[in-house]
Order: structure tokens, then C-alpha cells, then sequence
């Protein structure tokens, strides 16, 4: 079943990385075979920026940047209640720097696309 989207909705996606030292807050820490890296996925917290005709939402981050992702895309979802008590100020943060528009700059991210 496919989720409707629309401006304005908190949005968390789990994005895969790579490197030297994980932060706190990432999750399914694995380590490289020779222990160098890690893989790793960690929660980004972005507000629903744009619905596109297309299928695709643009989402935005804290710091303006701008990401097109798919809005059936398995690593997308809605934050859960714990994750809007504990992370309010993360989503808070998001939706202020959209509406300031000297602020938004888009990054030309497509991920999951």
C-alpha cells in the first residue's frame, strides 16, 4: 500500500554509509574485513519539501539541502510517536529552514530514484 504524502510531513530515511568512526546515532554497525571501515545506517530526519507529479517527493534537510526520493522507496518512512517526541527538535529545525529560501540550496541528491 502506498503512502500519501504531502507537504509539510515529517519524514525519516535510513541511509546506508560508510567510514572510519559511525556517529551515536548509527544503527547495524558492521565492521570491514579488516576492521579499517564500517557500514552503517543511520535515521535522517527531512520534511516533505514537494510532492511531484512523477512519484517522487523532494525532500529537504536541516541545513536546506534538497534530496528526490521515491515516495514508494523502502528505506522512506513515517516517524513513529517516540521518534516525533525524541526528535521534535530535528524536524522543528527542518521546517524553519524552509521557509527561509536564502537558506535552501538544492544539493542535486537523487536517491533511491
Amino acid at each position: 500500500m502506498r503512502a500519501e504524502w504531502k507537504e509539510g510531513d515529517w519524514a525519516v530515511y535510513r541511509k546506508s554509509k560508510q567510514g572510519a568512526n559511525p556517529g551515536r546515532r548509527a544503527s547495524q554497525v558492521v565492521a570491514s574485513s579488516k576492521g579499517e571501515t564500517y557500514r552503517y545506517v543511520v535515521d535522517k530526519f527531512w520534511v516533505v519539501d514537494k510532492v511531484l507529479e512523477d512519484g517522487h517527493l523532494r525532500l529537504v534537510t536541516a541545513r536546506g539541502k534538497c534530496h528526490l526520493i521515491s515516495a514508494d522507496d523502502p528505506n522512506l518512512r513515517r516517524p513513529g510517536l517516540l521518534q516525533k517526541l525524541l526528535w521534535r527538535e530535528r524536524f522543528v529545525m527542518v521546517e524553519s529552514s524552509r521557509g527561509n529560501d536564502d537558506h535552501f540550496r538544492s544539493a542535486g541528491n537523487t536517491i533511491g530514484a
